[in-house]
């Protein structure tokens, strides 16, 4: 894999797609400082977030005509992280143009997943995450290879199949 090459921000590699970028998300937790997360624990509003910047990045990568799909595996009943990811999805992620799915990762045991968190864009390139126990971020790696695009396409599409859409998805 490609761990030595430097990570372009995340603004960057979304500005570069051209047909698809696919994110699969399989932790129950994840920056577990994020003061919006903190907050959201506390007072169980969204209010304080600014979906700006993320629905305009998204936006306009859909005016380009880029498709986004994102799938969550989550332990039901749901961590308190992804409780959160849930509040915020419709005005977060799909309200931005995103197509978000969620599986219950008991209906996930069949299904042969590669070890981290992944965005591929234009099945061309992957950004994996490296996470700690508790879900802070450690590092992102980018990854071209060919076998490897392969697995993650294969299994966000096996995930993706069998997935509910985020309309159809309640916290169990």
């Amino acid at each position: 894999m490609n761990s030595k090459r430097k990570i372009p921000p995340f603004p960057e590699l979304i500005a570069g797609a051209i047909r698809s970028a696919i994110h699969l998300e399989m932790r129950d937790a994840y920056s577990p400082d994020n003061p919006n997360f903190r907050r959201w624990l506390e007072t169980g509003s969204l209010d304080h977030i600014d979906f700006t910047k993320w629905r305009d990045t998204i936006g306009d990568a859909i005016a380009r005509g880029v498709e986004f799909r994102r799938a969550r595996i989550v332990s039901e009943p749901l961590a308190d992280y992804i409780r959160y990811e849930h509040a915020l999805t419709q005005e977060y992620n799909v309200a931005a143009g995103e197509r978000v799915r969620w599986l219950p990762r008991r209906q996930a045991s069949d299904l042969a997943l590669p070890g981290n968190d992944f965005w591929v864009f234009d099945d061309r390139l992957i950004r994996f995450h490296h996470f700690a126990g508790d879900g802070s971020i450690l590092d992102d790696e980018l990854c071209d290879e060919p076998s490897v695009i392969k697995l993650c396409i294969s299994a966000f599409d096996a995930v993706w199949e069998r997935a509910i859409d985020h309309a159809d998805y309640g916290p169990a």
